[in-house]
């Protein structure tokens, strides 16, 4: 198994169309968030607006809707269903389903904790027959397990992004090489897996594997994943899902290091990550 490098020049963002309208660049669905996680989810949907989505939809329990509301300008929130504990309730599937129904992409997770609600929103997604490329991330992963089957009957491109604890949580096995254990994963389950960490790898269930060569252990903090699903979900909204996730990769970890340049790794933050992409997507953009 040889991993390709997303090195610069070779992972490119195209460019935009004259006559283009935001409805040509992917309607996204954010759901996400709790009581005492408020930032994850706008973290994600500024991440989403900066990396070009068209309409950022963002779905958060009832109790975090005015604090989530105060914090997104661009992104559109609306409460969901909650439970005792602040999370999102398993009767939020319902109203979820009904917004993917007029949305391009979803991404389920970021700080939305592990209760029963989030693992009964996972498994209505996949297994409504929806098509659209589905990103899970966070604790989205954290309930997956049981149902990791679930992932070769989904319809469209899902997409998951654990950093090696939950990747050890669902059931992956480290052998120290990171390509070949997202490899090993992707192919048994169906389904694109972005194995975080030092020199992230990207492996395709077909076979392909990539790996970064961009990022720094400033990035090692927390919201730095929540701003890499904002980034795979506009990009899935835009470009088909192999180029999508390779670029949202690559534009991820060149911020990153774009940021540390400006920042210093002890300093920076996600926020300050975000406010950096524009410079990133610059360079990353077809001559």
């Amino acid at each position: 198994m040889d991993a390709i490098e997303l090195r610069d020049g070779l992972v490119r963002l195209p460019r935009r169309r004259p006559d283009s309208h935001k409805g040509d660049y992917g309607k996204l669905l954010i759901v996400g968030g709790a009581v005492g996680y408020t930032g994850a989810p706008t973290l994600c949907a500024r991440a989403a607006v900066r990396a070009g989505a068209g309409l950022v939809y963002l779905g958060v329990p009832a109790p975090i809707y005015d604090i989530t509301a105060v914090k997104n300008d661009e992104a559109m929130p609306f409460p969901l269903p909650a439970d005792e504990a602040g999370g999102v309730a398993a009767e939020a599937a319902e109203q979820v389903l009904r917004r993917l129904s007029g949305c391009d992409v979803c991404a389920l997770g970021p700080g939305m904790g592990k209760g029963e609600g989030t693992a009964a929103l996972v498994r209505a997604v996949l297994t409504s027959g929806k098509n659209c490329p589905l990103v899970l991330d966070a604790d989205a992963l954290n309930v997956l397990q049981p149902m990791l089957p679930l992932l070769r009957q989904y319809a469209g491109c899902v997409v998951l992004t654990p950093h090696l604890g939950e990747f050890r949580r669902l059931g992956g096995v480290s052998g120290g090489d990171a390509a070949a254990d997202a490899l090993r994963f992707a192919q048994e389950w169906g389904a694109v897996t972005v194995l975080k960490g030092h020199r992230s790898a990207v492996a395709f269930p077909t076979g392909e594997v990539y790996i970064t060569t961009h990022g720094n252990p400033g990035m090692a903090k927390g919201g730095s994943g929540d701003t890499l699903t904002g980034i795979l979900a506009a990009l899935l909204g835009q470009m088909p899902p192999r180029e999508a996730v390779c670029a949202a990769v690559h534009l991820h970890s060149l911020a990153g290091d774009l940021c540390a340049a400006r920042c210093g790794e002890y300093a920076m933050t996600a926020t300050d990550l975000i406010e950096t992409l524009p410079e990133a997507t610059k360079q990353m953009i077809e001559n």
